[in-house]
């Protein structure tokens, strides 16, 4: 046989056939990276098909891909027409030059191909930019009218919201597209010959000609149209003058005029391009061109400036004050301070006695607790095991006791799975540690014979004034990332127990409905692929029954359901209806409101309890209403929204966007009424604006002369770098009105100098009648301080606290050893026709299981100070011996013998003998006999008695060394041991519950 007959084909050679193995593994590649993806989508619908807002994710994805097929269409369509009638209407005979004739060579292979791709792939991803519009569109079409209308323009408000943005948006997509258009003409165009350079002269074909003119007049026309929305858009722009958002005269008078003329320039230059496309002479357009270029640079740009700056600028005064008039009417409407109440006040400074009588209410329900120094008193008197928890920062609510309203200071107790230590593995933290367990709540307004807390709930199982309730916590804002609960069998820990032969667990099973279902082996593959877990689909733990709960945080909850919101920092836990919830307060927002200032919400919500905001997309913002009180169920995690401002214009377009979602005012029950309350973001974003917004004269207001500041955290370290001090939830009454639930806020000078301007507060007590509104919920008073009297602000009051001789000697000499002093948070009421300043002090010992507890209270009216054991006994001491009424803590007796705290600490037997005197007693005879030495010092030095000084000084520091002693010994008994995590072991036989207040 010869060489040429053993030899294969040429074609064959050439074109090997790819592996059947390389095929396989594409193929298979190409499913699994369709079922991740798929997963992915699927695992979403489960989710909110379970929880009730399927249509949500429906409505959005829809959206989506209804706003991707315009924005692909109408990239594509137009640049592949143009590119298409460009090369059919190229010149059959032209002459191209040896340089176009290579490029020519190397494209033609490629032609077909590349002239249909790149019109598809400028297309993909104009549908994305497009789709990324979806909302923008949606509110456009469910568009409603504010019925208020603009100063300049006389628009509805509406139009500025919902029609302007999306008008906008679709002009400069075309924008977009026409040019891209123009330069995919000039290419192809050049590359085929129609447009021809030699030397100094450009030949154009007459085809391409007409499409170049076309596509310029209609790129001139979309300019113009751009141009004259940009006078509209200025309403709610930074002004080149005074303004910092609106026109002013410069823009009235100088710039929305320019852009008129120049809009009408581009209108007559698109003439012009037509003109060039009929008659062949480009003079014209050309010309025109450079007149709407020079247009721009002088009318545009020169003459606004000029006028800015030799007119306005020398008169700003009295020019600019019609426009700030209307900045200042539209800001307050805005941002819904425009019905604030504004009642002058004397701000009586001198402590006269019985000064508090007509305060009585106001008075026995001051807050001692603060919520932010309490955290590990509950952790050490009411976590019980390691695995659960609290928030650093606890909440305040008021709740009806014995048919009285009371301030409390609750908590969620939740899972804290890093204290599971050698114990933390899959199965523990996914199948056996599922939810948290119950609420624990405190008098506000009252404290311990030791200085802790008084619990009004507490205990496990949950014991209190709160009734019965669902208290297991599968949702909540320290939660796993997910767990699996609902199979048969009670494999999750209820709670621990307490028996008589030893310690144990209670087991249970969830029975609601609060997750996906994993009732086959595609949804457990489906969670497995989501959570990067292969024991999803192994563990026999997972059964048909299993349900998978994941998205466990209400706000993550909420804003999944209610992507529009603006949701407020902090959701809050409160029993309603036998069922503990969380309330998240969501409001909507704009940034385009005519004559509006806008805010950054991370920068007005910034303070001790949110130091470090997250920011959003829309964080700055110019209209908020709080239109949304959300509900989700701490233990099946439902989440129910509920239309608290039905006349805002956007919740109502939202309404109909994402139809039967939001549940009306109506339905919400008398309990859910009595525990909402006025978002504390929101009065943040409001306080801000009041800084300057309180003054309502133009000419005050441009002077700026009467600017305030919230004052900084007068506890903090580093004044310079403090945040600001946060409002405060208070029961008290304002301004002769009824006490109700209240959050205030103080103003002082932006000059830095601590003297109090304002006081503003709002009602934050909705009332408990179902479905119902109290009438005075949401009034905003701001009480205007006298100017030419000194009302000392928090930062000065904190600092006479500091410096006072008796109370600064103390306490800096307590510092110096193993007890640490903690100023609480420093409260300020208007009782007694003045200001009343109220700071918890709390001592901590420097052991690592020792808690803060409430041992003194300073007090401050005017200048005068009082530093006692009780705040009755302050507020006495502060007014001349009598208060005129009494505080919450008036039956508390501070030396009262150890283990007597109204059931928080067990009981002696009555068979053992009582100790002839408590370590609290001594160390406050202790702390007495310190005072008297200071005091004698005191006295000897004012004599100039050295010896009687010396001796007195000696008494002085053996006084002190036994205090210190004696506060160390008490912090290492109070605090309880803890006890190991149990493991996941069946229960025990029932017994006794632990006692509250002890360690189970």
């Amino acid at each position: 046989m010869s060489a040429n007959a053993e030899r294969p084909p040429a074609a064959t050679i050439g074109r090997q056939r790819p592996s059947p193995l390389l095929i396989t593994v594409l193929i298979v590649a190409a499913i699994i990276g369709a079922f991740v993806l798929f997963s992915g989508f699927y695992a979403d619908i489960l989710w909110f098909d379970q929880l009730g807002f399927v249509q949500v994710l429906q409505t959005r994805w829809l959206s989506l891909a209804v706003m991707f097929l315009i924005g692909f269409l109408a990239m594509a369509v137009p640049l592949a027409l143009a590119v298409q009638i460009a090369f059919r209407s190229r010149p059959v005979y032209a002459q191209l030059n040896s340089q176009l004739d290579r490029y020519q060579e190397l494209v033609e292979p490629l032609r077909r191909v590349a002239m249909w791709a790149a019109p598809v792939v400028l297309g993909a991803f104009a549908g994305v930019a497009s789709a990324s519009q979806w909302e923008t569109a949606q509110l456009w079409l469910h568009r409603r009218p504010f019925g208020e209308t603009d100063p300049q323009f006389g628009f509805d408000v509406g139009f500025y919201i919902f029609e302007l943005p999306f008008y906008q948006q679709v002009v400069g997509f075309a924008l977009a597209v026409l040019f891209i258009c123009a330069v995919a003409t000039l290419a192809t165009a050049y590359l085929y010959g129609a447009i021809r350079v030699t030397g100094r002269e450009v030949r154009i074909s007459r085809s391409a000609r007409i499409q170049l003119a076309v596509i310029a007049a209609l790129y001139m026309l979309a300019l113009g149209v751009s141009i004259w929305l940009g006078q509209y858009a200025s309403l709610a722009q930074t002004s080149q003058g005074f303004l910092n958002t609106g026109a002013g005269w410069t823009e009235v008078n100088a710039s929305i005029p320019a852009a008129q003329i120049l809009a009408g320039i581009a209108a007559l230059v698109a003439l012009f391009f037509i003109v060039t496309a009929i008659i062949g002479r480009w003079r014209v357009a050309v010309v025109g061109t450079a007149l709407l270029i020079a247009a721009s640079l002088v009318v545009g740009v020169a003459y606004p400036a000029i006028m800015q700056r030799f007119q306005v600028d020398p008169s700003a005064r009295t020019l600019e004050a019609e426009y700030i008039q209307r900045n200042i009417d539209a800001t307050r409407a805005a941002w819904g301070v425009d019905e604030m109440v504004e009642t002058p006040s004397d701000a009586r400074t001198d402590a006269e006695p019985g000064a508090l009588r007509a305060d009585a209410e106001t008075t026995a329900n001051i807050r001692i607790i603060d919520p932010a120094q309490v955290t590990d008193a509950f952790a050490n008197l009411q976590e019980y095991r390691q695995y659960y928890g609290f928030q650093e920062q606890l909440d305040v609510d008021r709740y009806e006791i014995d048919g009285q309203t009371q301030d409390t200071v609750i908590a969620v107790r939740e899972l804290d799975l890093s204290g599971l230590e050698g114990e933390d593995n899959w199965y523990n933290r996914h199948i056996v540690y599922t939810h948290g367990y119950g609420v624990v709540a405190a008098y506000g307004n009252q404290r311990g014979p030791e200085g802790q807390p008084v619990f009004l709930q507490s205990g496990i199982p949950t014991e209190g004034e709160l009734g019965d309730y669902e208290p297991r916590v599968y949702f909540g804002e320290s939660m796993p990332d997910y767990s699996i609960v609902g199979a048969p069998g009670n494999l999750e820990l209820d709670y621990p127990l307490a028996t008589d032969e030893g310690s144990g667990n209670a087991e249970t099973t969830f029975a609601g409905e609060g997750g996906p279902m994993l009732d086959n082996f595609v949804k457990r593959l489906v969670f497995a692929l989501k959570f990067q877990s292969e024991q999803i689909i192994l563990s026999d733990a997972v059964t048909d029954e299993s349900q998978i709960l994941y998205n466990r945080d209400p706000r993550d909850r909420v804003a999944a359901v209610a992507p529009y919101l603006t949701l407020d920092s902090d959701p809050y836990p409160a029993v309603v209806d036998e069922q503990l919830v969380w309330i998240v307060d969501g409001m909507t927002t704009a940034s385009s409101y005519p004559y509006s200032s806008h805010r950054s919400v991370a920068d007005a919500i910034r303070d001790t309890t949110n130091a470090n905001p997250q920011l959003a997309p829309g964080d700055v913002i110019n209209y908020v209403r709080n239109s949304v009180k959300a509900v989700v169920n701490a233990y099946d995690g439902s989440v129910t929204l509920y239309a608290w401002d039905p006349e805002d214009p956007i919740l109502q377009a939202w309404n109909e966007i994402y139809p039967g979602t939001i549940h009306p005012i109506s339905e919400m029950s008398g309990e859910l009424m009595s525990h909402v309350r006025y978002p504390a973001d929101m009065f943040k974003l409001q306080r801000s604006i009041l800084g300057d917004y309180h003054v309502t004269n133009p000419g005050t207001f441009f002077s700026g002369d009467d600017q305030w500041a919230t004052p900084t955290e007068p506890t903090a370290e580093n004044a310079e770098t403090a945040p600001p001090q946060p409002p405060y939830y208070l029961t008290m009454s304002v301004d002769g009105q009824d006490p109700a639930f209240t959050l205030y806020s103080t103003f002082i000078p932006r000059d830095g100098r601590e003297v109090l301007y304002g006081y503003l507060s709002v009602n934050a007590d909705a009332g408990s009648t179902p479905g119902e509104v109290a009438e005075d919920y949401g009034r905003l008073t701001l009480q205007m301080l006298p100017k030419d009297r000194s009302i000392p602000g928090p930062g000065q009051v904190q600092n006479n606290f500091d410096t006072d001789n008796q109370v600064s000697e103390v306490l800096n000499l307590l510092r110096q050893g193993s007890t640490e002093v903690i100023n609480g948070n420093l409260l300020t009421l208007p009782v007694g026709g003045g200001l009343l300043y109220v700071q918890p002090v709390y001592l901590q010992s420097t052991g690592a299981t020792s808690f803060p507890v409430l041992r003194k209270i300073l007090v401050a009216f005017g200048d005068d100070i009082a530093f006692e054991d009780t705040l009755d006994e302050a507020l006495d001491a502060l007014f001349g011996g009598d208060s005129g009424a009494q505080a919450g803590d008036s039956g508390v007796d501070p030396v009262a013998p150890e283990g007597e705290g109204e059931g928080e600490q067990p009981e002696e037997p009555a068979e053992e003998p009582a100790r002839e005197g408590s370590l609290q007693a001594q160390l406050d005879a202790a702390i007495a006999e310190a005072g008297a030495a200071l005091q004698e010092r005191q006295a000897a030095y004012a004599e100039n008695d050295l010896v009687a000084a010396a001796q007195a000084d000696e008494r002085l520091t053996a006084a002190l060394q036994q205090a210190l002693e004696l506060s160390a010994q008490i912090e290492g008994e109070a605090a309880p041991e803890e006890s190991p995590a149990p493991s996941p072991s069946p229960a025990p036989e029932e017994g006794a519950a632990p006692e509250e207040g002890a360690a189970p």
